[in-house]
């Protein structure tokens, strides 16, 4: 797969487990050629965790992609006005952030830089990570997957006996998703078996 030339808004929020895997797609995408402008909530960016420092995931960010992290809704906004996206992943899209999609609220930078890049009729992709997918998030996968533009990473169960209600993104399949949703295409099938 070619990404030459693809401009890629990668947002990331806080789903804290996924945020390694994400970075390895995101080392992927670049590798494949795709030019990443990196935008991370509030949450991710003051947040430490067991899963690492908020300074290590910025720092990491911003040496894959060349280029500093859209920090603020301020600074997101330009995106739809200047029209610097090809296509916007959120890797990982919490249950948070999905609601809040589906219901038009804009108050972080990943919502203002979703917001901005969809006025110009192009994809947005989202690699679900969620503990409430099967519960009340569900109304909000199905609300997006009926809007225009919105297209999603194959996604299934991640611990069934544990978590019964949590989903999350193959984030391997991000490439391929990314070529299905630049076609206008929904990559299948959408629902995973459980892990």
């Amino acid at each position: 797969m070619d990404l030459k030339g693809v401009n890629i808004g990668y947002c990331i929020c806080g789903s804290f487990c996924t945020l390694k895997n994400s970075l390895k797609q995101m080392e992927n995408l670049v590798k494949l050629g795709g030019k990443i402008t990196p935008v991370m909530s509030y949450s991710v960016l003051n947040t430490d965790t067991r899963f690492g420092s908020s300074d290590f995931f910025i720092d990491s960010i911003e040496k894959i992609c060349g280029q500093e992290i859209i920090k603020t809704i301020k600074d997101a906004e330009p995106i739809g006005p200047q029209n610097l996206i090809d296509i916007m992943l959120v890797a990982p899209c919490t249950g948070n952030t999905l609601a809040k999609l589906n219901s038009g609220i804009v108050d972080t930078p990943v919502l203002m830089a979703v917001k901005a890049h969809i006025r110009n009729n192009k994809p947005v992709l989202l690699a679900l990570a969620t503990n409430d997918a099967l519960g009340a998030n569900l109304e909000n996968i199905g609300g997006l997957i009926n809007k225009k533009n919105f297209y999603f990473v194959p996604f299934g169960q991640d611990d069934y006996k544990k978590k019964p209600k949590s989903m999350i993104a193959d984030f391997d399949k991000i490439p391929d998703a990314i070529e299905a949703a630049l076609k206008s295409q929904q990559l299948q099938p959408i629902l995973e078996s459980p892990k």
